[in-house]
């Protein structure tokens, strides 16, 4: 049965180093997926994530503008990027996704993990679940090889970005809440 992802309960960020000394964090503000939870079988579970790639915010609209211009996610070229999951395996509360991630029509294996809650039951009926989930990509690998070198060494900004996700679905009820 598909579970409805809660978007007031939703953040998919990612994180990069600046200048080799900060870091820079964002998020994508326009996710939709397709979630299916099977409880008696956590393996024939899965989602499809498809995100916004234009509703990238980092706080700072010049170096919005820029991630995503050609330099990065092109996004005029390539509106959406893409996570299918392939496995799914949960032990108690730890919980590991292994997909596909579809960036500019590149895709490469990521394994998500992380946590899972649930699931609850709601006060205003129904039930839900919780998930929070880290990985690590090599931007590289997607053709995002834009960059600057350091005088002092090092790059303007690092090769690998951390994806954090933390989201809550609520499986669907006959009833409206």
């Amino acid at each position: 049965m598909p579970w409805n992802l809660d978007h007031t309960h939703l953040e998919v960020g990612f994180s990069a180093r600046h200048l080799m000394v900060a870091t820079v964090r964002g998020r994508f503000r326009q996710v939709e997926a397709e979630v299916q939870i099977d409880e008696e079988h956590p393996e024939r579970s899965f989602v499809v994530a498809r995100i916004d790639a234009s509703s990238l915010d980092t706080g700072a609209p010049e170096r919005d503008a820029h991630l995503r211009s050609p330099d990065f996610l092109d996004v005029e070229r390539y509106p959406d990027m893409v996570f299918r999951s392939r496995r799914v395996s949960l032990s108690g509360e730890r919980i590991e996704i292994e997909g596909e991630l579809e960036i500019r029509e590149v895709s490469h294996p990521v394994t998500l993990k992380g946590t899972f809650a649930g699931p609850v039951s709601a006060p205003w009926g129904g039930r839900s679940v919780g998930f929070e989930l880290d990985a690590e990509i090599d931007r590289e690998a997607w053709g995002l090889t834009w960059n600057v070198a350091l005088e002092a060494g090092g790059v303007l900004v690092s090769r690998t970005i951390k994806l954090h996700i933390a989201a809550e679905v609520v499986e669907p009820t006959s009833a409206a809440a």
